[in-house]
């Protein structure tokens, strides 16, 4: 099973701070945000890792990163020119993906508790042509995609309802294999103009064949000065309360 990192956000909810760096750089906690990414696959035993980045600080990233031997892994680099949404972002790892391989899927602004490798194991038992995301109990539902669950499985995602059916949001920690790339084929941008990943996880929706596993953990997606803030103190003092 391989990894992949999205990285290619511009950040604007953190102008400007973003204006001279990309935001996966900016500290949180004591390292840049985009090394927590690195390290919750390094541990999950995920060496193979594609980081998908903006042109925005591109060299920054390489110099930071480098290959991975910091880690343990191998990383791979590819460039998200423009900002087309998070599904573009993914179907740039086609290719590094092979044909039937499994991956986890991390948006690097996502920074979390819980360790990845027993929803990766379980992933991994899970038929070809499925897909899992990972759940979080929040109580500010209208930021996020809110899944309608069905047993063991999700019936639809619904972007910041109105009326949400349950008390979940969809972080941003996916897992798929490589059938992904044809689902991302068979949607058409958004009336923002982006391929939105809650289309192609609706399409697995409609087959029956999105499952989910729920972080239990503290998680936030650390894309906006409150969030980046309360992350930063969790991991500089994991035993803290933010406050």
């Amino acid at each position: 099973m391989k990894g992949v990192i999205l990285a290619g956000g511009t950040g604007t909810r953190l102008a400007p701070l973003t204006k001279i760096v990309n935001k996966h750089l900016l500290p949180a906690g004591k390292v840049p945000m985009i090394e927590h990414a690195v390290r919750k696959l390094a541990s999950a035993g995920i060496g193979d890792i594609l980081v998908v980045i903006g042109k925005q600080s591109a060299g920054l990233f390489l110099d930071y990163l480098g290959g991975g031997k910091r880690w343990g892994v191998r990383l791979t680099y590819r460039v998200q020119e423009e900002a087309g949404g998070i599904a573009q972002g993914l179907a740039l790892a086609e290719g590094f993906i092979s044909e039937g391989e499994k991956m986890v899927v991390l948006l690097g602004d996502n920074l979390f508790e819980d360790d990845l490798r027993p929803f990766a194991d379980r992933f991994a038992k899970q038929e070809p042509g499925t897909a899992m995301v990972l759940l979080k109990e929040t109580d500010e539902l209208n930021r996020y995609g809110v899944p309608v669950l069905a047993n063991d499985t999700i019936a639809r995602i619904e972007e910041k309802p109105s009326d949400p059916q349950s008390d979940y949001c969809v972080t941003g920690v996916y897992l798929y294999d490589s059938a992904v790339f044809g689902a991302i084929r068979g949607i058409r941008p958004s009336l923002r103009g982006e391929l939105e990943i809650t289309d192609v996880n609706n399409r697995y929706a409609a087959e029956g064949a999105l499952t989910y596993g729920v972080l239990t953990g503290w998680w936030t997606d650390a894309g906006t000065f409150e969030s980046l803030r309360e992350a930063g103190e969790r991991l500089s003092f994991p035993d803290a309360e933010p406050g």
